[in-house]
């Protein structure tokens, strides 16, 4: 191991595991480092170029020995896009990393005996399996290496994804993995189109430019939506993109477009203009009691894998255990996917959202399949989850959480422990965020069931669905003391995994390249 004066520079580190953000992790002597590309089992030279007292983030300047797990990677824009992160893994060892890293944190965080933890479900497909991709159109394409700025004859425009870590700086993509054709088809068209007819892209900083996002959803009756979104373009540009558009896809089934002059890309509070067909496409799930429809918008919320999202629903309703005579709350309910999934298998769900948007698409969807036993509501969870809404709508014997990425809020837990209702199923993105609020609620409820499902092959995001019951109270002549009743501390004073050396200096994150993951 030898330092450098301004940066450190370490030999033949091991890696020995992988951090939340999906960075590879070796230890020089009490250094931790956080490694770019580094799988387990890799030996490397790393060059660090952020450096902290106790840790540091690098890359690896020399791979002396790869790892067993380690592949060619299959994208031409790897390292360089913020997406799939891990495809330079084996798929089994990306499985086998996602397992460990809900175990560490469901056991390390919130203290729970994960040891009949269910194996991870696998993604059927580990290419071109998401239903949406939204693209940015911008003046300041990424330069690789040998490509000089002062180049007046070099095309600085490019409609692709942005860099991790450069808001600014988006790199121009000419075939992606994720989205089945026509996605890619459609992407490179509409820049070759856009280019020889001189329209200007958006630029980032100065917010001017005709060009600002594409939007691409597709679904599994084969329905297509393509949304344009337009910054600052006159109506010949519109109308002759469009027009173009609705001659050359046919089988685009809904074509629309926003004119957004905000200085965020959000189109939530955008009018959006129809150019042909509906605002709508639709998806469909299978059940037991049919086929089930949902419509989707270009502002709606929907599961980005929509094989994996059966899946998902499928095991939440098992967990749930429904004998049909429930009422269920379903918490962050979004389009009311969850809720009129299990809607045929219960008495009645109440869904609580806060995007008003969203709940119009939750009724909308028991509407178009008749569903009659769901009810919608938007607000602040924590303000409408009060103790007067469940003296209104009944105590529910089983809830249904699927919180965002940070989590519920520590008033909705502790609303939680007040219901006390028998059963809740909890659905998260983020294992931390979902440990967190277990060890809270692991005063009154008992960890049954956990089952990680892998919706993101090729990056480091796993779901994860835990089934909690409400503990029993005891009476003084029955509180013999059971196995399961062993303090918790023990699990605090087992040997410090190096996994959780590094848990408060975690790695800054880097928005994710290709949305909703």
């Amino acid at each position: 191991m030898s330092r450098g004066t301004k940066h450190k520079f370490f030999e033949n580190i091991t890696v020995i595991d992988i951090a939340e953000e999906g960075k590879g992790v070796g230890k020089a002597d009490d250094f931790v480092l956080f490694i770019d590309k580094a799988i387990p089992g890799d030996v490397a030279d790393v060059q660090v170029f952020r450096s902290k007292k106790n840790f540091g983030e690098g890359k690896i300047t020399e791979l002396k020995k790869p790892s067993e797990y380690r592949v060619e990677a299959f994208c031409g824009h790897f390292g360089t896009c913020g997406g799939c992160k891990w495809q330079h893994m084996t798929y089994e060892a990306q499985l086998k990393f996602k397992q460990k890293a809900v175990a560490d944190a469901l056991s390390r965080l919130a203290k729970i005996d994960v040891s009949g933890m269910l194996p991870i479900v696998p993604s059927p497909a580990d290419k071109y399996y998401r239903n949406k991709l939204e693209f940015t159109f911008s003046n300041k394409r990424w330069l690789y290496d040998g490509e000089s700025r002062d180049n007046e004859q070099l095309n600085m425009d490019a409609l692709g994804f942005h860099i991790p870590g450069r808001f600014d700086k988006i790199l121009d993509i000419n075939h992606c993995y994720l989205q089945a054709e026509p996605s890619n088809s459609l992407r490179n068209s509409i820049r070759e189109f856009v280019l020889q007819h001189g329209y200007s892209f958006y630029d980032l900083k100065q917010h001017t430019g005709a060009l600002r996002n594409l939007i691409i959803r597709t679904s599994s009756t084969g329905e297509i939506m393509v949304v344009v979104v337009f910054a600052y373009a006159t109506e010949e540009e519109v109308s002759k993109l469009m027009g173009y558009l609705e001659t050359e896809f046919r089988q685009i089934t809904s074509l629309l477009y926003i004119i957004n002059q905000k200085k965020n890309d959000t189109i939530f509070d955008q009018d959006v203009l129809a150019w042909k067909g509906p605002e709508y496409i639709y998806e469909e799930m299978p059940s037991p009691h049919g086929v089930i429809k949902f419509r989707i918008g270009p502002k709606s919320f929907y599961q980005t894998n929509s094989i994996q999202a059966l899946k998902l629903y499928e095991i939440t309703r098992d967990f749930a255990g429904f004998t049909g005579n429930e009422l269920v709350y379903d918490l962050y309910t979004g389009a009311g996917t969850i809720a009129n999934f299990v809607a045929g298998h219960v008495r009645e769900v109440v869904g609580v959202e806060y995007v008003p948007s969203a709940i119009e698409d939750a009724k909308i969807n028991s509407a178009i399949n008749n569903i009659s036993n769901t009810k919608f509501y938007a607000g602040d969870m924590k303000d409408v989850l009060s103790a007067e809404f469940v003296a209104e709508h009944g105590k529910p014997d089983v809830i249904i959480t699927d919180p965002p990425r940070a989590g519920m809020h520590p008033d909705v837990v502790a609303r939680l422990m007040e219901i006390e209702s028998p059963k809740i199923v909890y659905v998260s993105c983020n294992a931390a965020t979902q440990a967190r609020d277990l060890q809270v609620l692991k005063e009154k409820y008992d960890t049954v069931v956990i089952q990680p499902v892998d919706m993101f092959p090729h990056t480091q995001h796993v779901e994860n669905v835990v089934l909690l019951t409400l503990k029993q109270v005891l009476t003084s002549t029955e509180s013999t003391p059971s196995t399961e009743s062993t303090p918790s501390t023990e699990s605090t004073e087992s040997t410090p995994s190096t996994e959780s050396t590094p848990s408060t200096p975690s790695t800054p994150s880097t928005p994710s390249t290709p949305s909703e993951i």
